[in-house]
């Protein structure tokens, strides 16, 4: 795919395009990709505002990059009064016209959902008045959840362009996705599976392109320094995993396949990379409580929420890197792991068949089933020719297919193309 240099803005003044790119929460342990995807586009020539609903819990900022992402980063709540102050002056602007666009779409939900429906539009009104300030002639939104409704809002009262990656299963973004979808000017899922979810589901509401493109990762900073060692049958074998600490990851069944392994005889360690979204008081009790309870304390280790680069070393330790999930729309932490040459064990959860081809690049086994996945890892852990065979095929698969660029590259090819298109409509 071929993208020029620089994607500019359709003024005629020939100003670099400046994007609005809104992120729940950002930066948080799990927003990797956007940095990467935000720096790709900034290489591209488009300029990156970084937007966000509001701050994350500061237990979750584990990155090196965190503390300068939250520096560059608006927050729409609580709302600052200057930002508010746009916000109503917005509202104003917008007169008779835009009030009843706004309207329209804001009653398109149910009753019920009014009140949260009347917030979110005044948020829309602030994003409005935030890229009137700032010149931002786009808004990229990374859910398709409430953030997704605000850039929505945000069109029907000011006519501001916005666009949106699908990364999951609409089910999981909540109500009105025909109403967050039909005003988008482009939109992005990651995986085919989602692909034909949104034509079957949202078909007569979809904007008008509509691309499959994979998140990424960035292959020079996840490269291994040295070679993939196996393990030799002496000493710990290092498993590893890392996700935030939620049911649907499925750490319990990787803690559970642990303590089979060790029955087995298997000198099994795992570490997990990772909180839970409460900063350490939600799901990571109950793991821990499960660790205690089989006795697997010296054996099993939750690290929290850690940087980047812990997460690297951490996987370049490891015999076997595993991901239990009983749910993955696609996988940016098993990309990080075939991307660092570590031999994988996943669950044929969503989008993960389309990143692993199962005992060529990675390993597959069936959700919750524990005992497949305590056979799986012994099986790699035994056999180290396949592990090594693996680990490298797992390299040359996110080298040719799940680069962090590829996304990039789709965002900025369709801002190119809607801004020759209002530069026509300008000129005619």
């Amino acid at each position: 795919m071929h993208v020029t240099k620089e994607c500019r803005a359709p003024g005629s003044d020939g100003s670099m395009m400046r994007l609005g790119y809104l992120i729940p929460e950002f930066p948080g342990q799990t927003h990797i990709f956007f940095w990467r995807e935000a720096g790709e586009l900034e290489k591209l020539g488009i300029e990156v505002r970084y937007v966000s609903t509001r701050r994350p819990d500061r237990r979750l900022r584990s990155h090196d990059w965190s503390e300068r992402a939250g520096a560059q980063t608006a927050y729409l709540f609580p709302p600052a009064i200057g930002l508010l102050g746009r916000g109503v002056l917005e509202l104003l602007r917008a007169g008779p016209r835009g009030w009843m666009r706004l309207g329209r779409a804001v009653l398109e939900g149910s009753p019920a959902q009014l009140p949260r429906s009347a917030v979110l539009a005044l948020a829309g009104a602030m994003l409005a008045g935030l890229a009137r300030r700032d010149d931002i002639r786009h808004v990229h939104v990374h859910s398709c959840a409430n953030a997704a409704l605000i850039a929505a809002f945000a069109n029907r009262l000011s006519g501001l362009s916005y666009s949106l990656t699908l990364h999951g299963p609409l089910s999981d973004y909540g109500p009105l996705q025909r109403t967050k979808w039909r005003h988008a000017a482009f939109a992005i899922v990651i995986t085919r599976r989602l692909m034909n979810e949104v034509r079957q589901e949202l078909r007569g509401f979809l904007p008008p392109a509509v691309d499959c493109a994979p998140m990424g990762v960035d292959l020079a900073a996840f490269a291994r320094p040295s070679p993939y060692v196996a393990w030799n049958g002496e000493g710990p074998a290092a498993i590893v995993s890392v996700g935030r600490l939620n049911f649907v990851k499925g750490h319990q069944d990787a803690i559970e396949a642990m303590s089979i392994l060790r029955r087995r005889g298997v000198p099994a360690q795992l570490r997990i990379c990772g909180e839970d979204e409460q900063g350490g008081d939600g799901f990571r009790r109950t793991l821990q409580s499960q660790i205690d309870a089989a006795g697997l304390g010296e054996h099993v280790v939750l690290l929290g929420a850690v940087s980047e680069a812990r997460v690297r070393s951490e996987i370049l330790q490891a015999h076997v890197f595993v991901l239990a999930s009983h749910h993955e729309p696609l996988g940016v932490a098993i990309m990080e792991a075939m991307a660092l040459g570590a031999p994988v064990v996943a669950t044929e959860a969503g989008g993960v068949p389309e990143l692993i081809e199962a005992g060529v690049d990675g390993v597959l086994v069936p959700p919750k089933a524990p005992e497949r996945l305590a056979d799986e890892v012994q099986r790699l852990l035994t056999d180290p020719d396949r592990a090594r065979r693996i680990a490298a095929a797992g390299r040359r698969k996110v080298e040719a297919s799940f680069h962090s660029r590829l996304s990039a590259a789709t965002i900025a090819r369709q801002l190119s193309w809607e801004a020759g298109g209002v530069e026509q409509q300008r000129r005619s």
